[in-house]
């Protein structure tokens, strides 16, 4: 059963911010979608709001974070972006259906 993590993360209201938080998630979803056990991790800016942004993650199982979270870069995403947020990251956790 493919496990789905969905994230929304909403920006300071700087142009900065939103330009730093745009850059480090293109940066994390082509480090990202290179861990095994991934089929997917993608990221995406509102059409109307350039504050909001969600992050889609996909793995083969639950048990496939594991490879996300020893991975070395993810010991250097959250520090980085959470001093560029509004408000903190909203994280809910699926399992997709078959």
């Amino acid at each position: 059963m493919v496990y789905t993590i969905v994230v929304h993360l909403y920006a300071k209201d700087s142009a900065e911010s939103i330009s730093k938080l745009h850059s480090k998630l293109v940066e994390a979803s082509d480090v990202y979608s290179k861990d095994q056990e991934t089929i997917s991790w993608f990221v995406m800016q509102d059409h109307q709001d350039k504050r909001a942004f969600t992050i889609v993650e996909r793995y083969k199982h639950e048990s496939s974070q594991k490879y996300h979270l020893e991975n070395p870069y993810w010991k250097t995403f959250n520090p980085y972006v959470e001093p560029l947020l509004e408000k903190p990251m909203d994280l809910r956790r699926f399992n997709e259906l078959e």
